[in-house]
């Protein structure tokens, strides 16, 4: 079992679609997944994400599932003052760093600057979206693993989504707070995360990254690692 997880192109965030160099990410993308053996396509409802999609479905032949809670994992919390509207991770490093809670993987959301936004229902809704369907391929949610009578399975789930909404996926799968993926970690547009399960155990598995954030299909097209999402200077290489 595989999930991977896809950046939509470079956004043209204003009006929800790609700009012309996330449409030619997209292009180089779809040449990259062509080639893969997929069970089955979820995506985001939103226009960046189902522009980036379409492009690999066309060479695919396929179609893919809509979930609304792959949408960004955007809402509104509190800024530090408690005076503007914010997103849950945009936070300036000698603030949220010194919030103990940020780094606790069991109480994060505890944390002040998220009390009174809708952040635990919309994790629980991606979490649960998650679950509900490894538990249709035979992957049983239990504690921090899953239960599984399978063995060295080779489905692949692909999910076209956001770089938010796809580190909370990942802090449910690997139990690690999703405020230190999101300040922590970064996926460039287009970019290929691969969550493969491991069965080291018989009836366990536990997943793992085997892939982060690769750009590597951009290479043959010349095309530049966009930054948008980061505060300096992605490495071109």
């Amino acid at each position: 079992m595989r999930l991977i997880f896809i950046r939509h192109g470079d956004p043209d965030y204003e009006n929800d679609t790609l700009t012309e160099k996330g449409r030619r990410e997209a292009a180089l993308l779809a040449q990259r997944v062509k080639n893969w053996e997929i069970t089955e396509i979820f995506r985001s409802p939103l226009g960046r994400a189902v522009a980036t999609s379409e492009y690999c479905l066309k060479e695919l032949g396929r179609t893919a599932t809509t979930y609304d809670w792959l949408r960004e994992f955007a809402m509104d919390v509190k800024s530090p003052d408690g005076t503007h509207r914010w997103i849950p991770w945009d936070y300036m490093p000698d603030y949220w760093t010194r919030l103990e809670t940020m780094y606790d993987r069991d109480h994060w959301m505890d944390a002040s600057v998220y009390e009174g936004s809708e952040i635990r229902e919309r994790y629980a809704q991606v979490a649960g979206g998650i679950d509900q369907i490894l538990e249709k391929y035979g992957y049983r949610r239990d504690g921090r693993l899953y239960r599984t009578e399978k063995e060295g399975d080779d489905t692949t789930l692909v999910f076209f989504c956001h770089l938010g909404v796809s580190f909370v996926a990942l802090s449910h799968l690997l139990g690690i707070p999703a405020t230190l993926l999101w300040h922590g970690f970064f996926v460039a547009p287009t970019a290929v995360t691969v969550v493969g399960c491991e069965e080291r155990e018989p009836g366990i598995g536990m997943f793992r990254v085997q892939v982060f954030g690769d750009t590597s299909h951009l290479i043959p097209g010349g095309e530049p690692i966009s930054g948008s999402g980061y505060f300096t200077e992605p490495f071109q290489g």
